[in-house]
């Protein structure tokens, strides 16, 4: 098994059906693992009914009450990691990320040598259609201010739409990753560079939702703002890079240490 993709969801009936659909009949050998965090609208109910369509390639895992984004993604990630599946992606149900570009982040890890390749808005090629003004102000606000206080030199350091390699997660303590909204895909990010992972960027054009509601909130804005300072913390005054390395990695790697070799590459 090669290739998974992991999508949360709350409240996405409208969305879940047409998105898996649309994966499915790329006809490349992507498998879905839906995260549901107890949807009252009925979209775990979908997921299962499309099973039995997809059988060996749709799966679900139903969470009682909402936990957030972050949880839900590491929930998958330990599950793809259970089920060895070799890359693993984060994908939005509601199609703010062409399932398409699946196939464009795939090859950048596993023809291009990436070990994480994002989709990104904010590289030459990468943009934005029907998103409100101030969304996309606070959007790119927050890439500056994370580039600005990290000094990653990932120019969308909050976008959703990933691929990883395993051995990235198999590498990064999951259960030390405790953000859950923006700060979760910027502290996933900040890890892999810390740990010293190739990381390219391939442009994407992300589309506003046109149907259900955003999951954004004030809550998750100020986690963000005060979670991008606490990273910034972490790595100046305690040891961050052995706090979210395996143990059984730093162990095999405590003769030569864990190596710093990060390349950032801005695909055309």
């Amino acid at each position: 098994m090669e290739k998974l993709v992991v999508i949360p969801t709350y409240n996405e009936r409208e969305n879940i059906s047409r998105i898996l659909y649309a994966i499915f009949n790329l006809n490349q050998g992507f498998h879905v693992l839906v995260i549901d965090d107890s949807s009252p609208d009925g979209t775990a109910d979908i997921v299962k009914d499309l099973q039995a369509k997809y059988p060996g390639q749709l799966f679900i895992e139903s969470r009682t009450g909402k936990l957030g984004l972050g949880t839900a993604y590491i929930h998958g990630f330990k599950w793809a990691i259970a089920n060895d599946y070799y890359f693993i992606f984060e994908m939005d149900a509601d199609f703010s990320h062409n399932p398409e570009d699946l196939s464009r982040l795939y090859e950048a890890c596993k023809r291009d040598g990436a070990d994480l390749a994002i989709g990104s808005r904010y590289v030459t090629g990468g943009g934005v259609i029907n998103w409100p003004s101030n969304r996309i102000a606070l959007s790119k606000g927050a890439s500056l201010y994370t580039r600005l206080i990290t000094w990653m030199r990932i120019k969308d350091p909050t976008a959703g739409f990933i691929c990883y390699r395993k051995d990235v997660l198999e590498t990064i303590n999951l259960d030390e990753i405790h953000f859950t909204g923006y700060a979760f895909q910027i502290e996933m990010k900040f890890a892999a560079w810390k740990l010293g992972f190739k990381i390219i960027e391939v442009p994407i054009i992300f589309q506003d939702r046109t149907q259900g509601l955003s999951k954004m909130n004030k809550g998750i804005v100020k986690e963000g703002i005060l979670g991008v300072l606490k990273l910034r913390w972490y790595s100046l005054f305690t040891n961050y890079r052995k706090r979210v390395t395996n143990s059984y990695v730093r162990t095999s790697s405590a003769d030569e240490g864990l190596s710093q070799k990060n390349v950032l590459v801005e695909t055309k």
